[in-house]
């Protein structure tokens, strides 16, 4: 049987994707091609549970630690960058890979999203951040709906910086976000698609286990370097993208003695529960 064009093995947090995709890369000649929004970004190791040097050296990945921290970082990048990688992954005669938990991420490349790449306009996010802290969620999300019903198709309303992010977009253009979201999907007819998941309450146990064990592996200090790093820029922390990861603003509260580590974890249980039913809804289309 040939090898498949494309392999995608894609799940909820704590699922054993990376397992799976570490087992099947050395059989398929694979080259794994990271799906995670938080990877990307450098010196953030432990509390995104990035491969391993040991897994890295072993099986080539690619799209992890291509920004600082503090950089921007797009859908639409990301989907432009993956699409290179799969390409020259097979021009190498090997099996591309895409793995991980960023269901936005993993659709618009499969559903061949094209998002415009759109730098960010600190003042007229500013505003629509104030806005929603001002009048609420529910307020930014009825701006949203009175200027694009349809952007809700691929925005999740709870998440308030992705509503800011397609009304900056919006405005920086003058288009409607979900007329920028042309689709020109990929071919799946050779790829081979698989949804690594568990029953929710070993799910949730394997989760608990995991962040114990990030604590243990030093990410409090991982996040007082990241935070000593980012404060020396003059930089705040709590306001970057990167620093919406799960878990990292409560550890930059803890490092900052603004919350016991008891605290944290138990916020962090909470949080990483909801991340996982939504992570379920993103990939259930792909369950089958």
């Amino acid at each position: 049987m040939a090898s498949p064009e494309l392999v995608v093995i894609v799940g909820p947090t704590a699922a054993g994707k990376s397992a799976r995709a570490m087992d099947l890369a050395p059989r398929l000649g694979g080259e794994i091609i990271s799906a995670d929004s938080r990877h990307i970004y450098r010196r953030m190791d432990i509390g995104t549970n990035k491969p391993s040097p040991h897994d890295r050296i072993i099986v080539p990945h690619h799209l992890i630690d291509i920004r600082e921290p503090h950089e921007h970082f797009s859908l639409g990048e990301y989907a432009r960058l993956a699409r290179a990688a799969i390409q020259d992954v097979r021009a190498r005669g090997k099996v591309p890979m895409l793995v991980g938990g960023t269901g936005q991420y993993v659709r618009a490349l499969l559903e061949g999203w094209q998002v415009p790449e759109v730098p960010p306009r600190e003042e007229v996010r500013q505003r629509w951040l104030d806005y929603a802290a001002e009048r609420g969620a529910e307020a930014l999300q009825a701006e949203l709906l009175a200027r694009d019903p349809a952007a809700l198709e691929t925005i999740d309303p709870r998440n308030i910086r992705r509503v800011v992010r397609a009304l900056e977009v919006m405005e920086a253009t003058g288009e409607r976000w979900s007329d920028l979201q042309r689709r020109e999907p990929m071919d799946l007819s050779r790829a081979q698609i698989e949804v690594v998941n568990l029953p929710r309450p070993e799910l949730y146990a394997r989760a608990d286990a995991r962040l114990l064990a990030m604590l243990e592996q030093g990410w409090l200090d991982e996040v007082r370097a990241l935070l000593a790093g980012l404060e020396g820029r003059g930089i705040a922390a709590e306001a970057l993208p990167s620093m919406s990861a799960l878990g990292y603003r409560q550890m930059i509260d803890v490092a900052r003695g603004q919350l016991t580590l008891d605290e944290a974890v138990a916020a962090i249980k909470h949080d990483t529960r909801r991340f996982i039913r939504a992570q379920d809804t993103w990939f259930r289309k792909y369950d089958v």
